[in-house]
């Protein structure tokens, strides 16, 4: 039997649900739209007043480590919802058709390495793969800027990144309005990409270019999924913690072969993963020594190879990506 203190808690805990600025019983992923509503990207100060910036400025005014069990409850329903979403969608593919590319947020548009991995993006996703990154800007753009525009011509490709480069860095002016302007001049609704970025780290923006955007407030839940949804392989670009981070928890899940099968890390950048942070060689040292097992290493600099690379890997169980 319920005490009238329990139904006053229950009855208080219900209207904090309602109050808050985000859905915790949301049934899809999210779309850059809805992300994004109220920025008109003629006026770049309305950022701070689209749905998703209202959701970060909530979550930093509660805490990220908050006590107040109503929003802690708030949170978890949401990523609960957004988690099964994402189950939902992941079933439309073979696993092996998806690629994740991991890398830093600062990558900036202007970099010849930005301009490969949209190439590499567009490649792959023209042959029926679907790339997968945590949403963010540099790196994890570009996948998605080549995902968006694989219906067109790689000189069309070219044409974007030349728009967007007159905001290099998500911290310039103009950076999420030169993204709307590509979308608006290249319009598409044929080739899907998933981004997975969190609150956590709200003040990088997402991406408007994936299609589909599963945002969760708790970072453990969002990191996991990057990493054990991209059973066709990884490609690391240059990054720093956060790519470091997650180049050893997938060696980790490759070296027990926690999914059933490892797959190929590749890394992008020679001189970046051999000389600047040589993780690349630790890493090959530690399989010739037996330490690690099973990792699927490759170092390159040629989107040709990575493109190579992972086909072989998909088609090695002669399943084509639809």
């Amino acid at each position: 039997m319920i005490t009238s203190k329990g139904f006053n808690e229950l009855r208080e805990t219900v209207r904090y649900l309602d109050q808050v600025p985000f859905d915790v019983s949301r049934k899809t992923l999210y779309t850059a739209a809805e992300l994004y509503e109220g920025f008109d990207p003629d006026s770049e100060e309305t950022f701070s007043e689209c749905f998703d910036s209202i959701v970060y400025q909530q979550y930093k005014t509660s805490g990220q480590h908050t006590s107040n069990v109503n929003e802690l409850l708030a949170r978890t329903l949401h990523d609960h919802r957004i988690h099964t979403a994402l189950a939902r969608f992941l079933k439309q593919h073979d696993p092996r058709c998806y690629v994740g590319v991991m890398g830093g947020h600062a990558m900036l548009r202007t970099d010849a390495l930005y301009h490969d991995i949209a190439h590499l993006g567009h490649r792959l996703t023209r042959q029926g793969f679907v790339m997968l990154t945590g949403g963010g800007p540099g790196a994890m753009e570009a996948a998605h800027l080549g995902a968006w525009m694989a219906g067109y011509s790689a000189t069309e490709l070219d044409d974007a990144l030349q728009m967007l480069e007159v905001a290099p860095s998500f911290r310039d002016k103009g950076w999420l309005s030169s993204a709307f302007k590509v979308i608006d001049k290249y319009p598409q609704d044929q080739f899907i990409s998933l981004g997975i970025p969190t609150w956590v780290y709200g003040h990088e923006p997402s991406t408007p270019f994936a299609t589909h955007i599963a945002k969760f407030f708790e970072n453990s839940l969002r990191e996991d999924n990057i990493l054990t949804l991209a059973f066709g392989g990884i490609v690391y670009a240059p990054g720093s913690a956060g790519t470091l981070q997650e180049i050893f928890q997938e060696a980790v899940q490759d070296h027990y072969l926690s999914y059933g099968f490892a797959s190929p890390m590749i890394f992008l950048g020679e001189h970046f993963w051999t000389e600047e942070i040589p993780v690349y060689p630790l890493l090959d040292h530690l399989m010739k020594t037996g330490r690690y097992k099973n990792l699927l290493l490759s170092l390159t600099d040629d989107v040709d190879a990575i493109v190579d690379t992972l086909t072989s890997f998909k088609d090695e169980k002669q399943e084509p990506c639809p």
